[in-house]
């Protein structure tokens, strides 16, 4: 089971930070990636990490403002979130990958955890 927190309301160009915590499993071997939906708007992929922490992805939209990070002895995984825009706006989903690698892909990815809403007035 993964948890998603860390959601909320700010203005445009504040920062937040989300946190993904694995309980019942862990996320030590596999990859997390991070993904968000906004209203009418298909599921897209924002970011991801693989297990060991080395190896990041980040979507254009989101690169150089977004950073994603874990910490494998909590079994957690953080995505801070810097000079927020509206368009950043949706519900922002953490999720465990089949393997130990994140892709851009939400097909190679099996445990998701339950969302969390950021939204950024501008």
């Amino acid at each position: 089971q993964l948890q998603a927190s860390g959601g909320g309301s700010v203005q445009a160009g504040g920062s937040l930070r989300l946190s993904c915590a694995a309980s019942g499993r862990t996320f030590n071997n596999n990859g997390v990636g991070w993904f968000r939906q906004a209203p009418g708007k298909e599921r897209e992929f924002v970011a991801g990490i693989n297990w060991r922490g080395g190896d990041t992805l980040y979507s254009d939209s989101v690169k150089g403002r977004f950073s994603v990070s874990r910490d494998n002895a909590k079994n957690l995984a953080n995505l801070q979130m810097n000079s927020l825009k509206p368009e950043d706006t949706a519900v922002y989903y953490c999720a465990s990958a089949l393997s130990s690698v994140a892709t851009r892909n939400s097909d190679t990815y099996r445990y998701w955890g339950q969302g969390t809403l950021v939204t950024v007035s501008s």
